[in-house]
């Protein structure tokens, strides 16, 4: 069985160098899944904040 690995916004924020206002707009917008637990903790899933990020090739963007 794997574990679920999770991480605050602050965290993710961090780890991709993206503002946590800007992760905020991408979950309101349902590009990014979020988790809650309790009424003020949010937290997401290390795989979905990668996946969001997508590669350059010559400029454009892919994906």
């Amino acid at each position: 069985m794997t574990t679920q690995q999770y991480e605050s916004l602050a965290q993710a924020a961090q780890r991709t160098g993206l503002s946590t206002r800007t992760l905020r707009r991408r979950i309101a917008a349902g590009l990014l899944p979020a988790f809650v637990s309790g009424r003020r903790t949010i937290r997401l899933k290390v795989e979905d904040v990668d996946r969001m990020m997508k590669p350059v090739i010559q400029g454009l963007m892919v994906g």
